[in-house]
């Protein structure tokens, strides 16, 4: 197993071109499923699809949630067809291997004041002040995910044209359109805090630094947003893919067409992207619910 595992993690990373938290997942995937085929004396090798169902129920028994059942199912069987396609099994074991049904969670998403609320508790006067600040208009105006956030250099900035170049899943680029308003804030941060900064070698290029110089990373980006949230007294969980769920939500309250916020997000499907439909429907209602004056005669 360990030299098929070793070739699964090449195949992954070359041939699928997935980020290295993606392929991190799917290995972790595979070794819950190595450690049940163990208990059994098999291999994952040699597994039925009842050995598969049987490992599938065990983990609804500990109290793992559907949807985290249903990505390791999507994980088991990448690892199959795998298997499969090199050849090392004639049959794929998985192939008739059902996800759990996870129902519809909506993201949770901020409204626009409590956007301008938490940007607005960030402290220009503190070192990393202006940085935040153009982080946090960044991820809101472009809808990015935090590892394409991470990832701008210089050479992926086109300001005065209102574009920045991002690099999404597969590694596939797309350009992004900017505000202005977050292209003052990029601005003001690389002749202001980031100038300060001594940037480690092999990180020059990289437009957003920690103080020690090396690029940020998912962790740090997590913790700026928990930290001004909680400053500007709002009590919702709240993540980077919040700002990228709330940018999308806006685009379509405003009336964005679907096709062009998929193209924002770097979606490969629009059904990944019609999810914001539901919250639009949400949005209406409530405001059909609030405003409507037959609703305060009954």
């Amino acid at each position: 197993m360990t030299d098929i595992i070793s070739e699964y993690r090449i195949f992954l990373q070359l041939e699928r071109s997935l980020s290295k938290n993606t392929v991190d997942g799917y290995l972790d995937d595979l070794n819950k499923l190595q450690k049940y085929m163990n208990g059994t004396g098999k291999s994952p090798v040699d597994a039925s699809l009842e050995d598969l169902q049987a490992m599938i129920a065990a983990l609804y028994e500990i109290g793992i949630t559907p949807r985290s059942q249903a990505r390791i199912v999507s994980g088991i069987k990448s690892f199959y067809r795998f298997l499969v396609t090199e050849k090392h099994i004639k049959a794929d074991p998985s192939e008739l291997l059902e996800s759990p049904k996870t129902g519809l969670q909506l993201p949770v998403f901020l409204s626009v004041h409590e956007i301008n609320t938490i940007i607005s508790s960030i402290d220009l006067s503190q070192p990393e002040g202006q940085r935040n600040r153009a982080i946090l208009e960044t991820l809101y105006s472009c809808g990015l995910r935090v590892s394409e956030l991470t990832g701008i250099r210089f050479h992926d900035l086109f300001l005065d044209e209102g574009f920045i170049r991002v690099e999404g899943k597969g590694r596939k680029q797309r350009l992004v359109p900017v505000s202005p308003a977050a292209v003052k804030e990029i601005n003001l941060y690389v002749t202001t805090d980031r100038k300060r900064v001594n940037a480690k070698r092999g990180h020059e290029d990289i437009v957003f630094l920690n103080r020690r110089g090396a690029a940020l990373t998912r962790v740090m980006i997590f913790y700026i947003i928990k930290q001004h949230t909680a400053l500007a007294g709002i009590h919702k969980t709240v993540s980077p893919h919040t700002f990228r769920h709330s940018f999308a939500t806006h685009l379509l309250e405003g009336g964005a067409n679907l096709r062009a916020i998929q193209q924002m997000l770097g979606h490969a499907k629009i059904a990944t992207t019609e999810i914001y439909t539901h919250l639009d429907r949400d949005f209406l209602r409530s405001e059909i619910l609030e405003h409507h004056p037959r609703n305060f005669a009954l």
